[in-house]
């Protein structure tokens, strides 16, 4: 690791009869440029990957797929529940969803956690469930609970996804003006 212009030590502090500034510490005027400026410095020396992508090992494989299986068995669930008790059935869907998409965020702790599952839910909603047979069988019948259940599933699995990538780039919640 190269230090920065002047001798100074990894901690920062100027060598042994160096000049400083008050209390032997350099100012920040002074130790800037191209020369000077680590990326390390800046993120307070953390391990996080290039990206932010978790290492893929045999366990998270195994996590990824339970979850795509349950995916796959909630939208079915909930495209049967949701037109069959509407008002109760249609909250009751979307919780499922919701619970798939925030669980499978804290099961694994990356976007993916919430990718696969959503995927895989809207594969399931809208190219297996949403087709019409030639008989005219449909599970989504003509109505304000079916497009609710379709858009209010991805709305749900945008909002979990950027909930997720917030808590990995350790933004805080709080007001917008300070």
């Amino acid at each position: 690791m190269s230090t920065a212009k002047g001798g100074n030590g990894a901690d920062g502090t100027p060598p042994a009869g160096g000049k400083g500034g008050a209390k032997g510490q350099r100012s920040r005027a002074g130790s800037g440029g191209a020369s000077g400026a680590r990326p390390q410095d800046r993120t307070g020396g953390s391990a996080v990957p290039v990206g932010g992508a978790a290492p893929l090992t045999a366990g998270r494989i195994g996590v990824y797929l339970l979850l795509l299986v349950a995916a796959v068995l909630v939208a079915c669930a909930g495209t049967l529940v949701q037109a069959a008790w509407f008002p109760g059935g249609l909250a009751l869907a979307l919780c499922g969803v919701g619970g798939l998409f925030y669980g499978g965020a804290a099961a694994t702790g990356t976007p993916a956690g919430v990718l696969v599952p959503g995927a895989a839910w809207l594969v399931t909603v809208f190219l297996l469930l949403s087709d019409v047979r030639p008989e005219g069988d449909f599970l989504f019948g003509p109505g304000a609970g079916s497009y609710v259940f379709l858009l209010g599933g991805i709305l749900i699995a945008v909002i979990c996804a950027t909930a997720t990538q917030r808590r990995m780039m350790g933004a805080q919640a709080g007001r917008v003006g300070g």
